[in-house]
């Protein structure tokens, strides 16, 4: 029953200040509109056309191999002005398909396989779109003390933080090592945990589709259970998404810790305390997060020793500094070897330019390390090598007599050199050849001395 409400300020029924027998279980509109609101908005902020395409040029500046379509990325562009409306239709109306991904292996540094799974360029573009729009939504849900895959924070950080830990007395890390990550996330879980966020059930559905979107390997698809496969554009937003409950654990128990990703590193003061944290951890990550933890891999150590992101750190001085761990600079030394390897018959511009490529990556990365009298010492064994490559390509006796002659040697000493039956690394470390093919010389080849270029990124 209607009623004029007894005020002169509004002669309007009591309808408007009570609920009508009419509307009992009818939603208010108070309710339905924040929901709506962000429903509406997320999927057309995804399709945005600055978003899609900030989308397309990071797709094309990653560059990237070809899916299962074996689109180039150098094809995208024309495909998507032929096929544009259609495309962006069929992402609306929740009709778009992903295509599986291409399996691929990679060696890693320990003699394993990394699978790697390639979505088709097409694919990389919807899911760079919304990793762009996803990321700033979880970003504030993110723990300080992850760093990887995050923008402004990086390894660097991570490592000093870790510094910061032991020298605050933190001296033991419980080094979690999770196996095969990319490939046991748990789809329900992850979905549950992006609805905490994400209202809009069309995104949702769109990245179900992808972490369903099945693997090709060897020309069969196979379907995708879990996993949400280490290659795609959306794979590491969504490996911090599940792993930030276990940082909020940590966090509530007043743990110090690093992770990058899935390696993880939390610092205590004890062996005794590290057990129990070790315990405990991987008790959550397998029975809550349904992932594996490789039981092998895993210890309790020192950060003296263990190895974190490629460095570990190291006393000296009396002070805490950071290196890198004993198996990188051993890697770094194979590498080298392989590329000046002396039976690889290419010309020394070749080498030069893949020697030059591969150390600037590598001190990019190592440049904060205290490292000045092993990158001296590497300098010279490099020149060292790069004479004896440049000795093995001059084979006969003929080329050897008028090449040390053209760089200085007179007639009598090129010939005997010339002649000389010594093997090619003895001669490579002789004063002959560091007078004849000296570092300004080596220089001049296109040789970077990586002692200098240390030097300088070292000081930034």
């Amino acid at each position: 029953m209607l009623r004029e409400q007894k005020t002169n300020k509004m002669g309007c029924p009591c309808q408007g200040m009570l609920e009508a027998e009419s509307n009992k279980g009818v939603r208010s509109m108070a309710a339905l509109e924040p929901a709506t609101k962000n429903r509406v908005k997320l999927l057309e902020k995804v399709l945005s056309k600055d978003n899609l395409n900030a989308a397309y040029l990071q797709v094309k500046r990653k560059k990237g191999a070809a899916g299962v379509d074996r689109m180039e990325v150098g094809e995208m562009l024309g495909w998507l002005k032929e096929n544009k409306e259609r495309f962006l239709l069929s992402l609306r109306n929740g009709k778009y398909k992903p295509k599986p991904v291409r399996r691929v292996e990679i060696p890693k540094s320990d003699g394993g396989k990394r699978k790697l799974g390639i979505p088709t360029v097409l694919d990389r573009l919807v899911q760079q779109a919304i990793a762009q729009v996803l990321q700033p939504i979880f970003e504030k849900t993110f723990s300080g003390n992850s760093y990887g895959f995050r923008p402004g924070r990086n390894a660097h950080q991570a490592i000093k933080q870790a510094k910061a830990y032991y020298e605050e007395g933190y001296t033991k890390i419980v080094d979690l090592d999770l196996a095969q990550y990319f490939d046991t996330v748990n789809h329900d879980i992850l979905i549950n945990m992006l609805r905490e966020e994400v209202e809009d059930e069309r995104v949702i559905k769109l990245i179900r589709k992808y972490l369903k979107s099945g693997v090709m390997e060897g020309g069969i698809i196979s379907r995708t259970e879990a996993g949400t496969p280490q290659g795609g554009n959306l794979s590491p937003l969504l490996s911090n998404i599940y792993l930030t409950k276990f940082d909020q654990l940590l966090e509530s128990r007043g743990h110090k810790f690093v992770r990058y990703a899935d390696d993880c590193n939390i610092y205590v003061k004890t062996e005794r305390a590290a057990k129990r944290v070790m315990t405990s951890s991987v008790r959550y990550l397998e029975r809550k997060l349904k992932v594996k933890v490789n039981h092998k891999k895993s210890k309790v150590g020192s950060p003296l020793r263990e190895k974190f992101l490629g460095f570990s750190l190291h006393k000296t001085s009396g002070k805490i500094g950071i290196r890198p761990h004993g198996k990188v600079l051993n890697r770094f030394k194979q590498k080298v070897k392989e590329i000046t390897g002396r039976s690889r018959g290419r010309s020394i511009n070749t080498i030069m330019q893949e020697l030059r490529r591969y150390t600037t990556g590598w001190l990019g990365y190592y440049s904060i390390t205290d490292m000045r009298k092993k990158m001296q010492k590497m300098n010279q064994w490099i020149r060292r090598r790069l004479r004896m490559y440049l000795w093995k390509q001059w084979k006969k006796i003929s080329a050897r007599f008028e090449n040390l002659r053209r760089l200085g040697l007179d007639k009598e000493q090129a010939w005997q050199y010339a002649n000389t039956r010594r093997g090619y690394w003895r001669i490579a470390g002789s004063p002959i050849l560091q007078q004849t093919l000296t570092d300004k010389y080596l220089v001049s080849l296109g040789y970077m001395n990586i002692a200098k270029k240390y030097e300088v990124l070292h000081l930034r």
